[in-house]
């Protein structure tokens, strides 16, 4: 049995397909922008143990870590309409993504802040320092240096997340490959051309990101 493969229904439905990458690319960023925020003043929290905020967030990072992506979009799209809340497809995939990613943002940044040297933070004290000003001026520029690397992998992981909005009707790049998939049946030749389209997307990412660490790494030598 040969295989064959005709891209020409995938080359004819490109500008959908681009149509598609836009959206994926929409979504990623703003659900990306909302996580780093949250995720940092969650983290931030946290690393401050004994406060009754601290275990509440440990709570909620629980819970989201402790269960599928996958359901937790079903139940912002499928599951808020039961009880009268109805939001747009967009909104849904974007407050999903993010809060599933704030939770692990907030543990890089809890373990970047807890791997300083305890003493940094009693020799700013000495010098006359709030505990805030110590914090901003002198913990946070040393742990966002260490941040970098695996908030890095989140933002890739973040990307590759982003293909289950197609399951909640927005219509992303993965939405868009369906689409052609039903009207001329080439599913692998679909698929292939989708899968190019996320290496170029996070390897893309990748590089932008490789750029910002070793700028920060060249600034925090000098």
């Amino acid at each position: 049995m040969s295989l064959e493969l005709d891209f020409t229904p995938v080359i004819e439905g490109l500008p959908t397909l681009l149509d598609g990458t836009m959206i994926t690319i929409a979504v990623t960023a703003c659900s990306l922008a909302i996580s780093l925020v949250v995720g940092s003043i969650i983290g931030v929290i946290r690393s401050n143990r004994g406060t009754l905020l601290c275990y509440i967030f440990d709570g909620y990072v629980a819970v989201i870590r402790g269960t599928p992506l996958l359901v937790q979009l079903f139940i912002w799209y499928y599951g808020l309409p039961r009880v009268g809340i109805m939001l747009p497809a967009f909104l849904c995939g974007v407050v999903g993504l993010s809060l599933y990613s704030s939770s692990y943002v907030s543990e890089i940044v809890r373990g970047a802040i807890q791997s300083i040297d305890k003493g940094q933070m009693e020799a700013s004290r000495s010098l006359g320092m709030s505990k805030q000003q110590a914090m901003r001026k002198i913990i946070m520029p040393q742990a966002f240096v260490r941040m970098l690397p695996p908030l890095g992998n989140e933002t890739i992981a973040l990307i590759k997340n982003s293909a289950l909005i197609s399951l909640i009707t927005i219509h992303d790049v993965m939405h868009a490959g369906a689409n052609i998939i039903s009207t001329s049946y080439r599913d692998l030749e679909t698929y292939i051309f989708i899968a190019c389209i996320y290496f170029v997307l996070t390897n893309t990412a990748t590089f932008i990101l490789r750029k910002i660490e070793k700028h920060k790494l060249k600034a925090g030598a000098i």
